[in-house]
């Protein structure tokens, strides 16, 4: 049996045209962007202004507001470190979810040690929040409120727009984590009232190691103090030598997704619809989150008779995954799965299946076939 890959959540295979984009980068056309003497440095500079307003057109902000960056994980210590910086004086108070991604929670636990009052709202039972309870947490010192938009976990999408608006009668900066939504998910910041957002190359068909974090400029203006210093360069956001090669890739993946999203997921939902099914209708898993409001490629199923463990054993060489590949390497249950009130043995029977512009029906039906004969 060949390897299936059913873990596009954790990363994606570089598409072969952005591959194309890329490879000149290396060895034709490789200046450095801030050589600003010479026609090198010019070429590359050209080449990373296009990728800002690819990038940017994806998500629907101006070329100005976007900065890039090594990937998601630095724009999340960027945007909430730099945010508290610039906005301490005025409170301290941030509010968050339980089921964010480790890059906020761990982020937001530093800033506790010094002085942040950080506020971990619950969410309900399908993974999505009370709206109710997200307005009454809001308070005059409260600076920051972070909502991702889809979890990497289960796919489940936050009312994102709606909480953006509450923000904004508040005075409060919204920022959103899009790393799995961007590419997946159309969306607008500025019509889904997102003031600060972050990107990753690598989860929408681009290389690793290069992303892009969105700052509003106007309505409202936001002030992050930059974290890395050293040159000034992305406007003085986030020194250090751009990585051209990643952030032309970056650029052409969203130039990509944005023109074959709608098609890729009519795609992914049936296929992910067919895998539910079937095992459904064997009465052996739980689909855990929001049925109505996910991505149309995640399915985070809990297996009745058999741990995560020992189904991700015997599946190989399907690949999949008990959680987000960030703590893969924890012994603990899902700490999203745990939010959401699984108990810890449904949490240990559950895995993510997340599904890419790759997988076909053959894999889908192959993988079936595979689960019914390792429960039964």
């Amino acid at each position: 049996m060949e390897a299936i890959y059913l873990d596009y959540n954790a990363t994606t295979p570089v598409d072969e045209r952005v591959l194309e984009k890329m490879l000149p980068c290396f060895s034709k056309k490789f200046g450095n962007a801030a050589s600003n003497t010479h026609a090198f440095g010019w070429t590359a500079k050209e080449a990373v202004e296009i990728a800002r307003e690819k990038t940017s057109a994806l998500i629907g902000c101006e070329p100005r507001e976007l900065y890039f960056t090594s990937g998601a994980t630095e724009g999340v210590n960027l945007i909430i470190k730099g945010v508290y910086e610039s906005y301490s004086k005025k409170g301290k108070h941030i509010i968050t979810y339980a089921t964010e991604h480790k890059a906020v929670l761990d982020t937001c636990k530093y800033l506790q040690t010094i002085g942040a009052d950080v506020e971990i709202l619950p969410v309900e039972r399908d993974g999505l929040p009370d709206l109710d309870l997200f307005k009454k947490s809001l308070r005059a010192d409260t600076i920051l409120a972070i909502a991702m938009f889809a979890n990497n976990e289960t796919g489940v999408l936050f009312p994102i727009a709606e909480m953006g608006d509450i923000c904004r009668g508040h005075d409060v900066i919204f920022f959103s984590d899009t790393t799995q939504a961007a590419g997946k998910v159309l969306f607008d910041v500025k019509e889904s009232n997102i003031d600060c957002c972050v990107l990753s190359a690598h989860k929408m068909y681009g290389p690793k190691g290069v992303g892009a974090v969105y700052i509003s400029r106007k309505n409202p203006r936001v002030s992050v103090q930059a974290q890395l210093h050293g040159g000034g360069h992305e406007g003085g956001m986030r020194s250090g030598t751009l990585n051209v090669p990643g952030i032309v890739g970056l650029g052409e993946a969203c130039h990509i997704a944005e023109k074959e999203m709608w098609d890729n997921g009519i795609l992914l939902s049936s296929l992910r619809t067919r895998l539910e099914q079937q095992l459904e209708s064997d009465g052996s898993v739980m689909i855990n989150g929001s049925i109505k409001n996910r991505l149309n490629n995640t399915s985070n199923l809990t297996f009745k008779a058999i741990k995560s463990e020992d189904l991700i054993k015997e599946i190989r060489p399907v690949a999949v995954a008990a959680g987000s590949a960030c703590t893969a390497a924890l012994p603990q249950p899902s700490h999203v799965l745990l939010a959401m009130g699984l108990t810890e043995k449904e949490a240990y029977n559950s895995v993510r299946f997340s599904l890419g512009k790759y997988t076909t029906a053959h894999e889908i039906d192959l993988t079936i076939e595979k689960i019914r004969k390792i429960i039964s």
